[in-house]
């Protein structure tokens, strides 16, 4: 295995909740560090490696860093354990789950409990509700449990570690986004292994807290003030089952990164970014997000006075599951694509609109 792809692993296995991404990052800026002439970190955990700094001009690629997750919320006097979410965890999928429970000392193993099928009443069961999902971690006692170091507000993670599915596919959780990580980290390594000088500086952001709000995108676009921010980050493969292609487009996994339109997409830098797939023949869809897209884009576009922004996303099955899917073939669209953009772009261009 080649070294990229055990950071690959690596990253992805290890936890990142949002709020608490501070060991993900720190393996991130470990692999990046070789790469980039500096890097900094801000005091909420977004990590930044940048390329020429003190060049006037500066573009931004990113990525979020964080996953979704729980918050321990209440311990019965049984033992078991109610939890609220951190992001947009899915209730649905939590029964009979395998879970880690991030103590201040260690990680306590336990799992999403729920009853046997023998017990429940046909069309009429109970379904999973952030009101009924539990967690059992072996304790018969409040007391048991506390004595494990547990408490209200310790975050809780699913246990399922990154696989491949037919060698065509990886599968696991948090790709959303921290694929995207990986995908900035390897348009870094790709630069500065084939030498390309940029004539702009480079900030390669690995933002926090993008799942409660895209908090850290703001924090750090008004420290950077950028003048082109491009963000990967996934979207929905809506080829798989029980989607809704009128509704929700068509974006296929393994035919490329899908571009997006809206407001918050600058066109100008869309059309660019275009220009250089079309040159350098890299395969792309078209998405068409409405009012807003949902990821670090909008925090970027609408920081300071305007940053001309736009969103390659990387298809993705069963977001915000254990088995999130994304093609490898997609992943190396995506880090050429950015790659490509970024060896094409001139700081010279003119972003306006109107003159």
């Amino acid at each position: 295995m080649q070294d990229h792809e055990k950071f690959l692993y690596k990253y992805l296995n290890n936890a990142s909740p949002t709020g608490f991404e501070a060991s993900g990052q720190q393996i991130w800026l470990d692999y990046i560090r070789p790469y980039a002439d500096e890097y900094f970190t801000d005091s909420y955990g977004t990590a930044v490696g940048v390329v020429n700094p003190g060049a006037a001009f500066k573009v931004v690629i990113e990525a979020h860093a964080d996953e979704i997750s729980w918050f321990v919320n209440y311990i019965t006097p049984e033992g078991y354990i109610y939890v609220r979410r951190n992001g947009g965890s899915d209730h649905m999928i939590a029964p009979s789950m395998r879970v880690n429970i991030h103590t201040d000392e260690k990680i306590i193993p336990g799992v999403f409990g729920w009853p046997a099928i023998h017990v429940r009443k046909g069309d009429k069961e109970e379904k999973p509700s952030l009101e009924n999902i539990f967690i059992d971690v072996g304790a018969r006692s409040k007391d048991e449990v506390e004595t494990l170091g547990i408490h209200v507000g310790c975050v809780v993670t699913f246990k399922d570690d990154l696989m491949e599915l037919n060698g065509k596919f990886y599968a696991g959780r948090a790709l959303d986004n921290r694929i995207g990580g990986y995908m900035i980290a390897e348009v870094l390594r790709k630069l500065h292994e084939t030498g390309k000088k940029l004539p702009f500086a480079l900030y390669v952001v690995n933002a926090v807290q993008e799942e409660i709000g895209l908090k850290g995108a703001g924090m750090i676009a008004n420290r950077i003030k950028p003048n082109v921010a491009v963000i990967t980050d996934v979207c929905h493969d809506t080829t798989a089952p029980m989607y809704n292609k009128i509704t929700s487009g068509e974006q296929v996994a393994g035919k490329g990164p899908v571009l997006t339109y809206g407001a918050s997409v600058h066109k100008k830098l869309l059309d660019l970014i275009i220009d250089s797939a079309k040159k350098h023949k890299i395969d792309f869809q078209r998405a068409a997000a409405s009012r807003a897209t949902g990821t670090d884009t909008d925090a970027f576009a609408y920081s300071n006075d305007g940053v001309p922004s736009a969103l390659i996303s990387l298809p993705l099955k069963y977001m915000h599951t254990t088995v999130e899917t994304a093609s490898k073939q997609d992943i190396t669209a995506v880090i050429d694509l950015i790659y490509s953009f970024l060896t094409d772009l001139d700081p010279n261009y003119n972003f306006k609109y109107i003159e």
